[in-house]
């Protein structure tokens, strides 16, 4: 692997109990399902033989649980970051209102579609926030690792919100949110970041506009 260039397995936390209950926001203390610990350790089968060198994941309980799954073996840390956290949404935190949830995808749909980063939910992060504290994670990570490649697991607005900015993806991904556990490779060579692929859409040359359908 040239020495500027650093792999990174991204993916979104297992399924964990925030996301069965219907609840939204950053809820940090949300543990997986019996369901999601299956799933993370349907990752960990994903990435068998590949070389990873270090994990990184959100504060958030789920986020580790799922790492955990991932290290190869002990010698392999995990890092929590907290910069690596889902989007907060302020006052709205925790609650169940469907109508929080539809506010919640407008604004992310915002952010990532029409490229409006002033956007928040309530007293919240606005876009602008979410991808710059992303974006300086990564940058810690890749400069830890340059020429290693390295698991980060994270949520899925903000995951959505970065790599969107990021790798100038914008509407390719749109109605494909991340899956929970399936890993997807994004590349760094030293300058610039790339996304081959995203779970769940289909090649950007042949994509359509994606009908809304989750957050």
């Amino acid at each position: 692997m040239m020495d500027g260039f650093v792999r990174i397995w991204c993916l979104r936390h297992a399924e964990s109990e925030n996301v069965t209950a219907g609840v939204a926001g950053a809820v940090p203390a949300a543990p997986l399902t019996g369901h999601g610990r299956e799933q993370a350790a349907g990752a960990a089968g994903i990435l068998t033989g590949e070389p990873i060198a270090g994990i990184y994941c959100s504060t958030a309980l789920r986020a580790r649980q799922t790492a955990e799954f991932l290290a190869p073996s002990p010698a392999v840390t995990i890092v929590e970051m907290p910069e690596l956290a889902e989007v907060g949404i302020g006052r709205y935190e925790g609650t169940t209102d469907p109508a929080v949830h539809r506010l919640t995808a407008d604004v992310l749909r915002a952010w990532v579609v029409d490229h409006d980063l002033e956007r928040k939910v309530a007293d919240g992060e606005t876009g602008r926030e979410v991808v710059a504290r992303m974006t300086a994670a990564l940058g810690v990570i890749t400069r830890a690792h340059r020429g290693e490649t390295v698991a980060v697991v994270g949520h899925v607005a903000s995951l959505t919100a970065a790599l969107a900015a990021l790798c100038r993806l914008g509407a390719d991904v749109w109605g494909a949110p991340l899956p929970h556990a399936i890993p997807f490779a994004v590349d760094f060579d030293g300058e610039d970041w790339h996304c081959p692929s995203w779970p769940g859409a289909r090649p950007r040359w042949t994509m359509d506009p994606f009908r809304v359908t989750t957050t």
